[in-house]
């Protein structure tokens, strides 16, 4: 039978008092005689050091230990429990983290270097809790800065805790998992825990509805990135969307969002380009053949629609007309779309300025103002009366 420990705070005991101190801990665990151990947890907190005292002790035993929390685990509580070999707790149990704190006063040079202790013993707890985590240095201390509360699910999903304890038959298939996987890294227990963890019921589904769960999941991935790197090739069928280039092989889609694939058919770009796809892949691209330069129309002869031949070349040629049209149409969408902006600016800059516009010139010995201002000679006008005879002559003429 496992040798059990209790560390619950009373009226007079915390960590580092009574019954919870590192001495008395001691004393247990040598009563222990190298048995298994659980340690139950349900305390507030306490001494830091007693708290890190407790968890080295815990971590040398050479037993297994297995720590409890049973209600509450905080502050340097939450330290005697990252010390379990297995950390088990109750679903309505809570974890706290903050930053240690120090209660004695003095003058300003003894304030500051009990600030240096308090950030060394942080750095501590901080690294504890790192271990048994796996999360970095940067997460912990934020975690720790906002002193932190955690239900059992936010624990296990963190990695504070190994598994939660609901009071319900654990299930067949976590028993046999577990067996196996009890050894594993930390880092790897964390997320072998969220598929055992019974909350989410996920060993409770069947395989083939939990292999949909995944795929839909991924699908929504791919195709977030699909969209991303969307581009677009006009043809004389439509648009095909693609990522990357659209070469053989390549895959093809009718929509934005790179969900349907394109219609098995063959397309041709307006550059003259044919593309064959078949479900929804480019099984074949045929670059246009180039066209003689400098060369003398000829005269079509009577049967030329007749040679299938010619009659293929004419099919092209209208593949490629109808590919070019959709790409003008597209020009001309755009286009119009600037210019009705565009308008609408103006429209919208014309009418602030007409309003803008407003003038104080009033008439010379205008009756409705003593203050009247007399309109200012433009620059260009003529002072002298030989400049004023010249202006008219000018205008005479």
């Amino acid at each position: 039978m496992n040798h059990k420990i209790y560390l619950y705070d009373t009226d007079t005991d915390s960590i580092g008092t009574g019954n919870l101190s590192s001495a008395h801990i001691k004393l247990q665990l040598e009563a222990a005689a190298g048995r298994d151990v659980d340690v139950h947890i349900s305390s507030a907190g306490g001494s830091a050091f007693d708290a890190i005292a407790i968890y080295d002790l815990l971590k040398k035993y050479p037993g297994n230990v297995t720590t409890y929390i049973d209600a509450l685990a905080a502050s340097a509580a939450s330290v005697v429990a990252m010390a379990g070999s297995n950390i088990v707790m109750s679903k309505y149990a809570l974890l706290m983290i903050h930053k240690p704190i120090a209660g004695s006063g003095g003058n300003a040079d003894e304030l500051l270097k009990d600030i240096h202790l308090l950030n060394v013993v942080q750095s501590r707890l901080a690294a504890i809790y790192e271990d048994k985590t796996g999360l970095d240095g940067v997460t912990i201390n934020s975690l720790i800065n906002a002193v932190t509360w955690l239900t059992a699910d936010q624990a296990l999903d963190l990695g504070f805790i190994d598994s939660i304890d609901d009071y319900q038959v654990e299930i067949t298939n976590t028993a046999i998992i577990g067996n196996y996987t009890s050894n594993a890294p930390a880092f790897y227990q964390r997320y072998i825990n969220k598929l055992l963890n019974p909350n989410n019921s996920t060993m409770n589904i069947e395989n083939r509805e939990l292999i949909e769960k995944t795929t839909s999941v991924l699908d929504k991935i791919m195709n977030f990135f699909k969209k991303v790197v969307n581009k677009q090739t006009i043809t004389d069928k439509g648009t095909l969307h693609h990522a990357g280039e659209l070469s053989e092989g390549a895959e093809a889609y009718q929509d934005e969002d790179m969900i349907k694939p394109a219609i098995t058919d063959s397309y041709t770009t307006s550059t003259g380009k044919k593309i064959s796809v078949k479900n929804g892949k480019v099984e074949k691209v045929v670059e246009p053949e180039a066209e003689p330069e400098d060369e003398e129309e000829e005269a079509l002869p009577e049967n030329f629609f007749k040679r299938s031949g010619k009659q293929k070349d004419i099919q092209n040629l209208v593949q490629e007309m109808k590919a070019k049209l959709h790409a003008q149409n597209a020009l001309l969408t755009e286009a119009k779309a600037a210019l009705e902006e565009a308008g609408r600016r103006l429209n919208k800059t014309h009418t602030e300025i007409k309003n803008e516009i407003k003038s104080d010139f009033t008439p010379e010995g205008s009756k409705r103002s003593s203050k009247a201002k007399t309109e200012a000679d433009p620059f260009f006008a003529p002072k002298t009366t030989l400049a004023q005879n010249a202006v008219k002559k000018a205008v005479a003429r």
